[in-house]
């Protein structure tokens, strides 16, 4: 028995997430029957995050116990030739037995895009939330900031979640500003997120560069004393999935 790492990237516009859910399709369901069919025997897979329905991926990862060795340079052309076109899996690679895509991870990379164009870019728009108003980025840099180093989190995660804890590092959060392709960029790499927390930051980042909010009701919102800073959860069409930290 061959534990295996395999990194996925995927659109995640046609699936309710990566984890398996009975009655819906998504990304894990999607490798599993790949998988199946290559080892001839079912195959469980773990992925190193959930991502939400409608979030995307350029470098999710997951673990699988094979039942027997395909070669590592292999094995990522045999399950993409039985995966949709919107799943491919771009690497591989044999792992220690006490591997786990989920637990062994140090962190993650998520971005989140606005396009800023006037009109919504066409080829982009499933990708992106197209915001063309007005946003002080200075005042967006400073408000990312707050949200960097350890904090406790509680109000910026949404209901449904069955963690117990909530305190998480986050060790950059970086507003970029890419004008030439009427873009702006955040960057969220931390040692692990809350349930929608990306989407939950996004949005009251937003209302930061909006003049919404000051800094003093974000510091509060990260105390855990005025919730009503925290938000709105933006949505899961313009969030992606960057890279698991191992």
């Amino acid at each position: 028995m061959l534990n295996t790492l395999i990194w996925i990237s995927y659109i995640g516009t046609n699936y309710s997430g990566f984890q398996i859910q009975e009655n819906a399709p998504t990304v894990q369901k999607e490798l599993e029957r790949a998988l199946q069919v290559i080892y001839k025997e079912p195959v469980r897979v773990a992925g190193a995050g959930r991502t939400d329905s409608g979030v995307h991926a350029r470098g999710q990862a997951a673990s699988f116990i094979a039942p027997f060795r395909i070669d590592a340079e292999s094995l990522p052309s045999a399950i993409n030739a039985l995966l949709p076109n919107d799943i491919v899996v771009t690497g591989a690679k044999e792992v220690s037995s006490d591997f786990h895509a989920r637990y062994s991870s140090r962190g993650k990379i998520y971005s989140y895009t606005l396009d800023r164009a006037t009109f919504p870019k066409v080829m982009t728009r499933n990708y992106s939330l197209h915001y063309p108003g007005s946003l002080d980025l200075d005042i967006m840099q400073r408000a990312a900031k707050l949200f960097e180093g350890e904090h406790d989190f509680r109000a910026f995660q949404a209901s449904g979640s069955d963690v117990s804890g909530t305190v998480r590092r986050l060790k950059r959060v970086e507003v970029t500003n890419l004008p030439e392709k009427e873009n702006l960029i955040v960057y969220f790499e931390g040692d692990g997120f809350l349930y929608r927390m990306v989407r939950m930051i996004m949005g009251t980042l937003i209302r930061a560069g909006e003049g919404k909010l000051g800094q003093l009701e974000i510091e509060m919102a990260l105390a855990g004393k005025n919730p009503d800073a925290v938000g709105p959860t933006v949505p899961a069409h313009g969030l992606c999935l960057e890279k698991v930290l191992y």
